[in-house]
């Protein structure tokens, strides 16, 4: 008696992971159903046709990218869902910003959890270093095997300690390591979110004016980073709504900063299209308690300042109308990865940053592990067998991995 394992999508592909674990009762666990990245948002049908729907099965999500989760709604009503309580908090947030919910129920763990049952299957979260908040590798345990599977990690992000401390005590005897690979045979900026905020701190005190900066909301590790370098170089730190909407969504029970007297510097900026986003939604309440708060602030009240600015190239136009444009005395940092960077489209902010003579720059890092931590994660682990997902140059890497074992997507492999 045995587990067997399919990868129904991830082995030749970044994103859109999904993977099934099946015991020798019939019993399933699906690994993440996630959306491709290359996949129109308004696209359906896009659950790997290996996948069988029409026996029974238990989702877990490790984390909110949804090229982890986006496929949720495709996927049997009666199949229950289980991922991080905060976690399910973000994906919630995002269908809704995308006009959608998820009606749904989750199931939920904290980062407090010990191992939980799903049938024969024994499950046990570790919180990990991930861009998103609440990302969890996975340890499961039937039938006499153990598969550890990583999730999306790094270990130079604000919770690297998590991942140092796994390779410092590892789990032990695992029969398979299921490990993503996104940044094996690429050069992405992969420096620690603290020397990242001195970056910050560095441009801040060189900029005369605001510092304008391009981050994801839910790229929290990076919120912080920002808000640090604000606080020590005694600027406000500004985001919008959605920023907002983040924190307050996660914050509770955290040292996380969220709008409130406990962090005056923290302001959050009301526009007319953060307006619309949030009216669209029916989220009118929302809006006007943020407008009549305290931390509450607007474009004319910031034009004279200097604070650290979340600005996304949505925002821009409403920006300049509220006579917050850039000018020659402000900085645009651009702190995403950079292929979501079109540096030559004229309505994009690193475009419009450079017409007004503003200084603009990249200062990033990777939310995924390098390439040598990477490699000593799977050295510390020493599994039987480790299969490759999540990544575009295993081949090119296979050398510095002991025991690979290559799997084509939907290929069913029980594990010995």
């Amino acid at each position: 008696m045995s587990l067997a394992l399919t990868v129904h999508r991830g082995t030749q592909a970044i994103g859109g992971s999904c993977i099934e674990l099946e015991g020798p009762t019939g019993e399933r666990l699906i690994l993440d159903a996630g959306r491709p990245l290359d996949a129109d948002r308004q696209a359906t049908g896009l659950l790997p046709t290996t996948l069988d729907l029409h026996r029974p099965a238990t989702v877990i999500f490790s984390h909110s990218h949804m090229d982890h989760w986006g496929l949720i709604d495709e996927l049997p009503a009666n199949w229950p869902i289980w991922s991080g309580e905060k976690a399910a908090e973000l994906m919630r947030l995002s269908a809704e910003l995308f006009g959608g919910g998820i009606e749904r129920p989750f199931k939920t763990w904290n980062s407090r959890s010990g191992p939980f049952q799903i049938g024969g299957f024994q499950v046990t979260p570790y919180l990990t270093d991930h861009s998103a908040p609440d990302a969890y590798m996975l340890l499961i345990e039937g039938w006499g095997r153990r598969v550890l599977y990583t999730g999306d990690f790094r270990a130079h992000g604000r919770k690297a300690r998590l991942v140092e401390d796994m390779i410092a005590a590892p789990p032990r005897r695992i029969d398979v390591l299921i490990m993503e690979g996104t940044n094996l045979g690429t050069d992405k900026p992969v420096i620690s979110e603290s020397d990242l905020e001195d970056a910050f701190v560095e441009l801040a005190r060189e900029t005369p004016r605001h510092v304008f900066v391009s981050w994801s909301a839910q790229n929290v590790d990076r919120t912080v980073t920002l808000f640090r370098a604000a606080r020590r170089t005694g600027r406000q730190f500004v985001v919008d709504l959605y920023g907002a909407d983040v924190l307050q969504r996660i914050a509770e029970g955290t040292a996380l900063p969220a709008p409130g007297p406990n962090f005056p510097e923290l302001k959050v900026v009301i526009t007319p299209g953060g307006k619309r986003l949030y009216a669209r939604q029916g989220r009118h309440e929302f809006v006007t308690q943020s407008a009549e708060s305290e931390f509450a602030t607007s474009r004319a009240r910031l034009r004279n300042g200097r604070a650290i600015i979340m600005l996304r190239d949505s925002m821009l136009e409403d920006f300049a109308q509220g006579g917050l444009g850039f000018t020659s005395r402000d900085a645009y940092a651009f702190s995403n990865w950079t292929g979501y960077l079109d540096p030559d489209n004229p309505k994009s902010g690193w475009a419009q940053a450079n017409a007004a003579g503003a200084r603009t720059l990249k200062l990033h890092t990777s939310g995924h592990a390098s390439p040598a931590d990477l490699s000593q994660f799977a050295r510390a682990i020493r599994p039987a067998a480790l299969v490759p997902v999540h990544g575009l140059a295993w081949n090119e890497s296979s050398a510095y991995f002991r025991g690979l074992k290559r799997l084509s997507d939907g290929e069913r492999w029980v594990i010995g």
